[in-house]
């Protein structure tokens, strides 16, 4: 999802692409990486023996693993393909070789050879889904008692809101912020899928820029308690 705006509603951002991105992510992320860096900074200078090199094996570990898990996840939707950038792989899938996307416990991009893709960066809230749910019904419900009110001649004085429900529900079902976002990428896969430059085949490269130093710290991490 998109960086978050002052109300921090998810949603793409003016650029060439639009990129979706996880305000909630980032926001834990950073606090994460804070804490981690505090206390690792600490056991270097303040441990003894061999707590430093225990620290700084952690810190080593943990920093790539909380960046690919929060910050790195991110979506961008051009004229021309879908690039879905995860915690270890950036998959890269031309407009004509996305078969559909799916929303149901977590949100995915299905290619057209049958596999599926988490987006990471469009986590699904199914507390927001529940909450448009029951303002769609509100809405319906205060729609149709403002109906009956002005059936019955215009002697039940609806409230403000009753003309706020009825205008809710004259715009159709309310949405969850993520589901608005699947929609905007359906809409844009399907303006696009047959244009000339959205044509290709689909590529995945792993994150080794994630995955090695993580791995080195798993190794030094290892090495420093099996021989401690």
């Amino acid at each position: 999802m998109s960086a978050a705006g002052p109300s921090g509603r998810i949603g793409p951002m003016t650029t060439k692409d639009r990129i979706y991105r996880s305000p909630a992510a980032i926001a834990g992320g950073v606090l994460l990486l804070a804490i981690a860096v505090w206390l690792g900074i600490d056991a270097l200078v303040q441990g003894s023996d061999r707590v430093p090199w225990l620290a700084l094996a952690t810190m080593i570990l943990v920093i790539p693993v909380v960046v690919a898990f929060t910050l790195r996840p991110a979506v961008f939707a051009g004229q021309d393909r879908l690039r879905v950038r995860n915690p270890f792989r950036v998959i890269v899938l031309p407009w004509s070789q996305v078969a559909a996307f799916r929303s149901s416990y977590s949100n995915e991009v299905v290619a057209a050879s049958g596999t599926k893709y988490q987006l990471w960066a469009i986590p699904v809230s199914l507390r927001a889904r529940k909450k448009a749910a029951r303002r769609t019904a509100r809405a319906e419900s205060g729609a149709r008692g403002g109906s009956r009110t002005r059936g019955m001649g215009g002697l039940g004085f609806p409230g403000a809101g009753s003309t706020a429900a009825a205008a809710d529900a004259a715009d159709g079902p309310l949405r969850a912020e993520t589901d608005k976002v699947m929609d905007e990428l359906r809409e844009l896969w399907e303006a696009r899928e047959k244009a000339e430059s959205a044509q290709g085949e689909v590529s995945v490269r792993w994150a080794y820029e994630v995955l090695a130093p993580a791995l080195a710290g798993a190794v030094l991490l290892t090495i420093l308690l099996a021989t401690g």
